[in-house]
């Protein structure tokens, strides 16, 4: 059946608008959710927020999608066993610094993970970096160094765990290519939230925090339904748009956060937070570009 001319338009700018629009959506989310981190109550550790979310989110997942068929069954448990810790650890991590750093300074070190994926990628997959990777790379790991002040302190531990959680995110990244043959996304995400929910179980037990007031209800509700409804969002978006686009597009949650940060927390956007941002920024946009296209030529293979 052929359709008009005009309807094939409509429906091909339909598609076109969706994978953006899905991916931004899931940023603003993204930056919602990182605000919300940044204003609860102090008592709410990392652990704390981390039980909520990942439990929430397990939750949820059950109840929406476990009502016609068993939602545990997937294909390689080990690996969704190990990218759940990876990512988890990732989350931890990324919570640390943005409760030691500025919100924007946190999220533009942790976006420098898609060069830690392109360095798995060649260690796990053996993928050749080409010598433009190999300069983006650099240039994203001098970005980050222009944030490091390398004085001994909580900014500088903060430093180190938005490296460390961007490393394990680049991890993660890399690991679910692997998953995503033969494991939806709901699996994926509902093994993420079941090792984060073990993961930050003893430590909340140890000392539990439980909302006190009607905004802090709000406030760890919003936790659960803006990561989750978030991470839903960006993976729809993936079926509208090419990976390395939508790579992009999930970016613009630096330049959303660092607003946020700076217009409505007063934080202080530097010479070294602009040059840094700025390296990281172009360099992540152009490697998701280059990572994108050997996998291009191999689909256009006859």
């Amino acid at each position: 059946m052929n359709l008009p001319t005009s309807k094939r338009s409509l429906i091909q700018m339909d598609a076109a608008l969706a994978g953006p629009l899905f991916m931004l959506a899931a940023a603003i989310l993204f930056t919602l959710l990182n605000l919300i981190v940044k204003t609860l109550n102090p008592v709410f550790t990392v652990w704390h927020i981390g039980f909520y979310r990942f439990l929430g989110g397990l939750i949820m997942i059950l109840i929406i999608f476990g009502r016609h068929h068993n939602p545990f069954k997937g294909n390689n448990t080990r690996l969704l066993i190990l990218r759940g810790c990876t990512g988890s650890v990732a989350f931890i991590g990324m919570i640390t610094a943005v409760k030691l750093l500025p919100m924007s300074t946190a999220l533009v070190i942790f976006y420098s993970y898609p060069a830690f994926s392109a360095v798995f990628a060649y260690l796990i997959y053996g993928e050749k970096m080409s010598k433009l990777q190999l300069v983006c790379i650099f240039f994203v790991i001098t970005g980050v160094a222009v944030f490091f002040d390398f004085q001994m302190g909580g900014s500088f531990f903060g430093q180190i765990m938005a490296v460390l959680a961007s490393l394990f995110a680049g991890l993660t990244v890399t690991l679910i290519r692997s998953l995503r043959e033969k494991n939806g996304p709901v699996i994926i995400y509902l093994y993420f939230c079941i090792m984060g929910t073990l993961i930050t179980a003893p430590q909340f037990i140890l000392t539990p925090v439980f909302p006190g007031n009607p905004l802090e209800w709000v406030m760890v509700l919003g936790i659960i339904f803006t990561s989750l409804t978030a991470q839903l969002l960006m993976n729809q978006g993936f079926f509208y748009c090419r990976g390395w686009e939508g790579g992009v597009f999930m970016s613009s949650e630096i330049i959303f956060t660092a607003t946020v940060g700076i217009v409505f927390l007063g934080e202080p956007a530097t010479v070294r937070f602009w040059l840094g941002g700025l390296l990281i920024f172009f360099s992540v946009v152009a490697l998701n570009r280059l990572n994108a296209e050997p996998k291009a030529a191999q689909e256009n293979v006859p």
